[in-house]
């Protein structure tokens, strides 16, 4: 999803939560997902209200709100990657000793000083959330015309894929508003007008357009210059674009296209229809559907380095926990050194997480997941050797 909305809208307390509480339901503010008050949600056999769920969501699936927070672009945070880094040991309660020998930087006087930068940082933020706390204040006294140019002013919220956070998101919502009647004068599911416009304009433009693609579908070339011809006559344009904008992402040889995760927001709300069937089911009923949509899925995964093909095969009882591992390699914690190693060398974009295959559990007592998971690791790791030049695995 983008960066906003909910993100921005939410409290100090809520942020550090990582979830917001609505009258009928919990929603994480880091990917959108929703859980309805009044449902009962399993997991690993154990059953838990709404919002106790909603904390065992963000921690199997964003593994912690600190490293969420902290690996978001340094024109969201204001955080070079030199301080990233001091206040991840800080994190992690490390002394200055620790730090400075961690970080073979100065001494620990120099630890101290950065302690107090990042003080003197906090001190600055409050400050100016007070000022800005107290902007709306007075806003909110404001006549209607006054309010309604102040709350206009609301700009273009950089999407979670942003390949750069610049000056080309100094675009109000009202703006962006204007642009796409410009440039899509029958409606945004039509066509575009042209392509020819500034550099912040074709970022309001690409974004629309990449609605049109699926969260989780796989597109081949001809697949994705499909749906683009539809929207401009040059779709080869279109696709770089969208690429280079951070919205779609694509395997080295173009054989594969996808819709980044957290690029854009679907609009739109839920169908009455959809709704009236959820209030009719029996609960029973009700609880077995949502066993099936949420339950975990054991099973293989592959994380592949595109730039020299190595590959690195792992096993897992939760697949969700794969974007742990991606915060893991961010973070420079990730206990394969080779494979941290190459990351920090050829980057995050170099890298594919796959799932190979998704553990079949069978309904017999007898039946040990862990073992049958165990044998379908072994089968993969024999079947591609990801071992000494061919991958990251230990022998």
């Amino acid at each position: 999803m983008d960066i906003g909305e909910f993100f921005w809208d939410a409290t100090l307390d809520e942020l550090k939560t990582g979830y917001i509480e609505k009258e009928n339901y919990f929603l994480c503010l880091l990917c959108d997902e929703k859980f309805e008050k009044g449902v009962i949600y399993p997991d690993e056999g154990t059953l838990y209200e709404a919002g106790r769920y909603m904390r065992i969501h963000i921690e199997k699936a964003h593994q912690s709100i600190f490293e969420y927070l902290i690996n978001l672009d340094k024109r969201l945070t204001g955080l070079s990657e030199h301080q990233k880094s001091i206040i991840n040991l800080f994190y992690q309660g490390k002394s200055d000793a620790e730090v400075q020998k961690e970080m073979d930087i100065g001494s620990r006087s120099t630890i101290r000083n950065h302690r107090f930068a990042l003080k003197e940082k906090e001190r600055q933020a409050k400050v100016f959330l007070a000022i800005m706390e107290l902007v709306k204040e007075k806003n909110n006294h404001l006549s209607a015309n006054h309010a309604l140019a102040y709350h206009a002013s609301a700009f273009l919220n950089p999407h979670k894929t942003a390949s750069m956070v610049d000056n080309r998101y100094n675009v109000t919502q009202e703006e962006s508003e204007e642009i796409l009647k410009k440039y899509f004068p029958e409606g945004t599911e039509g066509p575009l007008k042209t392509f020819s416009m500034k550099e912040k304009k074709k970022l309001v433009v690409l974004r629309e357009i990449a609605k049109r693609f699926q969260i989780g579908s796989i597109y081949d070339e001809k697949q994705v210059d499909q749906i683009l011809k539809n929207v401009y006559d040059d779709y080869v344009t279109l696709r770089r674009y969208l690429i280079e904008y951070g919205f779609l992402d694509r395997k080295p040889d173009g054989s594969q296209y996808w819709l980044k995760d957290g690029s854009v927001k679907k609009d739109g709300p839920v169908k009455e229809e959809e709704k009236d069937m959820d209030r009719k089911m029996d609960r029973k009923e009700e609880l077995k559907q949502q066993y099936k949509e949420i339950k975990t899925q054991a099973g293989i995964y592959r994380i592949k380095n595109t730039k020299n093909e190595k590959i690195f095969i792992a096993s897992t009882m939760n697949l969700k926990t794969m974007n742990g591992r991606r915060f893991e390699l961010a973070m420079g914690s990730h206990k394969n050194k080779l494979l941290q190693s190459d990351w920090n060398e050829f980057g995050e974009n170099a890298f594919v997480f796959e799932v190979l295959e998704v553990l079949e559990i069978k309904e017999d007592e007898y039946f040990d997941a862990k073992d049958a998971l165990e044998k379908l690791e072994g089968k993969w790791l024999d079947a591609l050797q990801p071992f000494g030049e061919r991958g990251y695995n230990r022998g």
